[in-house]
């Protein structure tokens, strides 16, 4: 007898922009006329809204109290302190980052800490591949040292076969590597695109919800930032980590754009070893390490990344044009930024290199964005084209207004607190901050409200 062949899945396509469906692909939507904007997706069934409507709303004083049920502690101090003070159970976890910045090795050392953490307790991680064989995989988590028996690696791209093999496995975690590369049987698209990464994200979400297992999924960015990436999934998850480096760099930062459970203000560094990657717990003191000494146009700032201070050597160097015009490089700050203070200095401070070549430098790779490092910006331009070298015990911070005015910023006591234990003696500071501290520190505060004084006093 011949065997029925089943039906295929149902699949609709969606309008992202309006909403409007069609049954088949189109190029443009006939519902907003915009173009390339459907996306397959899988059918919904009538029986979904019986089956909801079987749930009732419940008063918020009937609802469990969860609150003191422990955060899995990954062992890693680090990404804990990104999480808000470790995974909760049964939470969604984003992990975006470039190819290449170390994401699977964090994900590996990650699932190592857990297993060794709560293998006694007879709670296992499962480690799902789906873009390397199981021996590849086994290979690098031994090089990385995680050999534990609670780990478990499983090489599958089928959503539904993973879903099963969790759900009999019963483990503390779930890492998919990556969302990109997985699949499931009720959409015919390939895996990832759009519809089969939403569908998957759901289905995983859902399943995390349910069984209380906190599930990681690892998500490519490509160049635009949200074509079947880690943009497209931000509303879905509960938290969105984002891995990132510049080129070069020797050190990796990992920041939470999204986190329902705790602040997307702390950051975790880490450095790329042969061995894995090791937690920089002090990296000022590291960033510093090299500096030059009696050296002009070098000035630390007293930058902050999230809540956390980290004091960077700022690098300028004022030449003669080689080509008949200013030219500009710069490295690690905003260029728009440079321009501007530039401008500032030749303006209100009586420091005119806007035909001169200026180049500007981060040491470390690091890549500042706070505002307080417009003055130490701007004293290393001015220090480079004096030629007068600032003494490498002080430290500088302040926003630079265009009128040449020193504004306040935010965690002046941080910043200071920082420099007095790194072994700073004098610091260079907004008037307003110096005015509000409440904290008194070991070191030589010289507060002034204008560039000009500023340099002078350097």
């Amino acid at each position: 007898m011949a065997k029925v062949k089943p039906a295929a899945a149902k699949t609709v396509y969606r309008c992202d922009n309006c909403g409007h469906a069609e049954t088949k692909w189109m190029g443009r939507c006939p519902g907003c006329n915009e173009w390339n904007s459907l996306i397959e997706e899988a059918a919904r069934s009538g029986r979904r809204t019986e089956e909801a409507a079987l749930a009732a709303p419940v008063s918020v004083s009937d609802v469990a109290d969860d609150s003191a049920s422990p955060r899995l502690l990954t062992g890693i101090a680090e990404v804990d302190r990104v999480l808000g003070g470790g995974v909760v159970p049964g939470s969604l976890v984003l992990l975006g980052g470039d190819p290449g910045v170390g994401k699977s090795t964090l994900l590996s050392q990650l699932m190592g800490g857990l297993a060794a953490r709560y293998s006694g307790k007879g709670a296992p991680v499962l480690y799902v591949t789906a873009e390397e064989s199981t021996a590849q995989a086994a290979l690098r988590l031994r090089r990385l040292g995680v050999a534990h028996a609670a780990v478990h690696i499983m090489a599958e791209t089928d959503l539904e076969a993973i879903l099963h093999h969790a759900a009999k496995l019963q483990p503390v975690l779930v890492a998919i590597d990556s969302i990109q590369t997985i699949a499931t049987s009720t959409l015919d698209s390939v895996p990832g695109s759009l519809a089969q990464v939403r569908e998957c994200t759901g289905r995983l979400m859902q399943f995390a919800k349910q069984r209380n297992i906190a599930t990681v999924l690892v998500g490519h960015v490509t160049k635009d930032g949200n074509l079947a990436g880690p943009k497209t999934l931000e509303h879905m998850v509960d938290v969105v980590l984002q891995f990132e480096s510049d080129h070069g760099a020797m050190y990796r930062i990992l920041r939470a754009h999204k986190n329902r459970f705790g602040s997307t203000q702390e950051i975790g560094v880490f450095e790329m070893r042969s061995t894995g990657l090791a937690e920089v717990a002090n990296p000022s003191a590291l960033l510093l390490a090299e500096r030059p000494k009696g050296a002009p146009g070098s000035v630390v700032v007293g930058a902050v990344d999230g809540t956390r201070p980290l004091l960077v050597e700022v690098q300028a160097l004022v030449a003669p044009p080689a080509a008949g015009f200013g030219r500009r490089t710069v490295s690690g700050v905003d260029p728009n930024r440079v321009a501007l203070l530039l401008a500032v200095l030749a303006q209100r401070a009586n420091c005119d290199v806007l035909s001169q070549d200026v180049f500007v430098n981060v040491a470390g790779g690091i890549r500042l964005t706070d505002p307080s490092s417009d003055l130490a910006i701007a004293c290393a331009i001015a220090s480079s084209a004096r030629g007068r070298a600032i003494d490498a015990a002080t430290l500088v911070f302040g926003e630079v207004g265009l009128a040449g005015e020193i504004r306040a910023v935010p965690f002046a006591e941080a910043r200071l607190a920082e420099a007095a234990k790194l072994g700073f003696r004098r610091c260079i500071l907004p008037k307003q901050n110096a005015a509000n501290l409440v904290e008194k520190v070991d070191l030589e505060l010289f507060a002034t409200d204008r560039l000009q004084t500023a340099i002078a006093a350097l």
